[in-house]
């Protein structure tokens, strides 16, 4: 299903459909396995470490490993019961196999590569500070930092993040070539896991009325790429991209967003650090980063 959004949010109140199902699919059979939580033991990480075993809850064949990275060696007792201890507090918050690993490194991001793909971690979940997730991503956290090894999908868990079920996933396309640069699988293995609606949305300040030919073809293969999900799609006419997924995600109370980093794209203008104005919303939606 297609819906345009000229400039604000009644219209696509009005046109959201009544009934969304939510019901697990039975044709899917791979989950994630092996989820990374990198922990400093900071309000913002042990807050994401509790929002990521809220989401694996009940997924048992799914371990989350709580990774720390210490820089002495004299360290290395200290943090190991510190993660033992932050395991038996998660433990309380939802019920979930978690593993815990600490090693040494000298820089932060080279040892948490390092354990992701040791580990063949199918994602990692980080927590971040700040105004906003995108905010702190703007300004080249460790969290962009981890993003852009590509090593596996990064989710951002902003610190005023509540946990909500995940039943509405927004995946921001810029519906460019989007058969070869759509990253299917991780976002499959996702949707699978929570069993969500997803909403796949488009921002550009030149549609109108109708699909040009081009939009059209790529939203079919789009369609086709996710068919199974029953996608529905929608095309905002807006110049601000901030404001528009700002006013998408709440209007459709989005509870995770999917965004693919790619070269001179929308996405690409998204994530730029010369855009000043922090994505207000967002800061309460946490934020998947893939490549594509």
């Amino acid at each position: 299903m297609t819906w345009f959004l000229p400039n604000n949010v009644e219209n696509l109140q009005k046109s959201a459909p009544n009934e969304v199902n939510l019901q697990p699919r039975l044709n899917k059979t791979i989950y994630m396995k092996t989820v990374i939580v990198p922990v400093d033991f900071s309000e913002t990480s042990v807050h994401a470490a509790k929002y990521a075993a809220q989401l694996l809850a009940g997924h048992y064949g799914v371990t989350m490993i709580l990774y720390h990275s210490y820089s002495k060696p004299s360290e290395s007792v200290n943090a190991k019961a510190a993660l033992e201890n932050l395991k038996a507090e998660v433990i309380k918050v939802a019920v979930v196999n978690i593993e815990t690993a600490a090693h040494e490194d000298d820089d932060f991001v080279d040892g948490l590569e390092k354990t992701a793909r040791h580990q063949s971690a199918d994602m990692v979940i980080m927590g971040i500070t700040g105004k906003s997730a995108i905010a702190q991503v703007l300004f080249g956290s460790n969290t962009l930092k981890m993003a852009e090894r590509k090593v596996c999908p990064v989710l951002i868990v902003p610190q005023n993040a509540s946990f909500n079920p995940v039943k509405n996933v927004m995946l921001t396309s810029d519906f460019k070539n989007t058969a070869d640069s759509t990253p299917s699988a991780p976002i499959k293995k996702f949707l699978d896991m929570v069993s969500a609606q997803l909403h796949i949305v488009n921002v550009d300040s030149e549609h109108y009325i109708s699909l040009t030919e081009a939009y059209e073809k790529e939203k079919q293969e789009m369609k086709q790429l996710f068919a199974a999900y029953n996608p529905e799609f929608y095309f905002m006419r807006l110049y601000d991209i901030d404001e528009a997924l700002n006013l998408f995600a709440d209007s459709r109370n989005i509870d995770l967003i999917i965004a693919v980093q790619k070269n001179h794209s929308f996405i690409a203008k998204l994530l730029s650090t010369s855009r000043t104005k922090a994505l207000a919303y967002h800061s309460k939606v946490p934020i998947m980063i893939m490549h594509e």
